[in-house]
């Protein structure tokens, strides 16, 4: 997207900075502060790095615990999967108005709110009723999805030259978050004395979270889209990124890959004991799957922006899902342990992949932001359906396989969409 320059002589001053949401420029003391704060980024990094381990963990709490919130209720294998169908939906959803929030009220102001929204939704989820429980899943999605959304445009704004380093680090620690979460699930639950302690703990990591982004809400004053705007009156407007067919491959793989992850999330402790793993066991794999994500969601995003064309990391990631799926399906518990690790650096590869691609395949932060709202309302609305359409064929067919076959034909059209969307072209 081009921009006319101010016809002010040149200097060797940096270049005006541009909120990603907003297409605006701030305002001489806001972005006096924020190159301030880039001179010394430990701040914004911890900011990232703890608003990034929140964007899975309130996700990944629930899917060892899913038996005992089944009991409690009396939920059916088809209204269990809708504990973690409905906050992937909202992530879709709350993509919907992310962009707009971040144009009003500023990225930073969004992101300290979505962290408070979320501990206000972990905590209603723990209420004594089935319909706080699902009222919760709505709060989760909603504020993971403001969070999902804003982050890439503003990694693109902030660190233009090292976005896609700066994508593996948040995407290692939103994994890392989900690990740990996964892990500790039960001991908590063990410990707390109920599922539901263990649930609401987590709303004190978001807490911290939302603390580390108050100094940004401040210097983020004044920034917002009353300032001036990017664009002068009469430039030619931006092509909508939904007109493009290379932002379509781009959201087709975001959303095919979240699909299958989220079936994960749902069902893989689940798959494990209804093939007599013992729950504890079964929570173990499924940490150790989120822990190697992490390897994954590190290396591929770093990969990726060293090529011109990412296809050999489709072809990568997507086999080895499909791998790691077909195993879980022929030899469930025997395996468990190497199918919980391919299935790892598959899914954590893909994840990173899938928002490397948002920021590589945009020319500029605006188009970044555009790009990410636009893949992750359509992504996820298309995610949410997975979970609950393989727990649905579980109970219609009372096995695994079917649901497994139907995730298989997943994987083969990521890897077509996936192809697309990798060549060396912008939006």
């Amino acid at each position: 997207m081009s921009r006319e320059t101010s016809e002010a002589p040149v200097t060797h001053a940096p270049p005006p900075l541009v909120d990603a949401e907003a297409d605006v420029r701030p305002s001489a003391a806001g972005a006096a502060a924020r190159r301030a704060l880039l001179r010394h980024p430990a701040l914004l990094l911890v900011g990232i790095v703890l608003a990034s381990v929140n964007m899975r963990a309130a996700l990944a709490s629930v899917s060892p615990l899913v038996g005992e919130i089944s009991e409690t209720y009396g939920l059916s294998s088809t209204a269990s999967s809708l504990v973690t169908s409905v906050p992937v939906l909202f992530l879709g959803v709350g993509a919907l108005v992310a962009p707009w929030l971040g144009r009003r009220f500023g990225t930073e102001r969004v992101l300290c709110a979505a962290l408070l929204l979320l501990a206000a939704g972990i905590l209603a989820r723990v209420l004594p009723s089935a319909g706080a429980l699902y009222a919760g899943g709505v709060l989760v999605g909603t504020a993971i999805s403001f969070l999902n959304v804003l982050m890439p445009g503003l990694i693109k704004r902030d660190f233009p030259d090292r976005a896609a380093s700066m994508t593996s680090v948040y995407t290692g620690s939103m994994i890392a978050g989900a690990t740990v979460v996964a892990a500790c699930s039960v001991p908590l639950e063990r410990a707390l004395g109920g599922w539901q302690a263990s649930l609401g703990f987590w709303s004190l990591l978001a807490a911290v979270a939302a603390l580390a982004w108050l100094p940004q809400v401040l210097i983020a004053r004044g920034r917002t889209g009353h300032e001036v705007r990017a664009a002068r009156p009469g430039t030619a407007p931006a092509r909508s990124v939904w007109r493009s067919p290379l932002a379509w491959q781009v959201t087709l793989f975001m959303g095919l890959q979240s699909l299958w992850s989220y079936v994960l999330i749902a069902w893989m402790p689940t798959i494990f004991t209804d093939h007599g793993m013992s729950r504890s066991t079964a929570g173990v794999v499924f940490a150790f799957n989120n822990l190697i994500q992490v390897a994954g969601a590190f290396a591929v995003p770093l990969l990726a922006g060293r090529m011109r064309s990412q296809r050999p990391l489709v072809v990568l990631v997507t086999t080895m899902v499909a791998a790691g799926y077909t195993g879980l399906m022929l030899a469930p518990v025997q395996g468990a342990w190497l199918w919980s690790g391919v299935l790892g650096v598959g899914q954590g590869g893909a994840v990173g992949l899938a928002l490397t691609l948002i920021v590589l395949r945009s020319g500029d932060a605006v188009t970044a932001a555009r790009l990410s709202g636009m893949a992750q309302t359509v992504g996820y609305l298309l995610a949410a359906a997975g979970p609950l359409a393989a727990g649905a064929l579980h109970q219609a067919t009372g096995s695994w396989t079917p649901p497994i076959l139907a995730v298989l034909g997943v994987c083969a059209a990521a890897l077509t969409t996936g192809l697309l969307a990798a060549r060396d072209r912008t939006v």
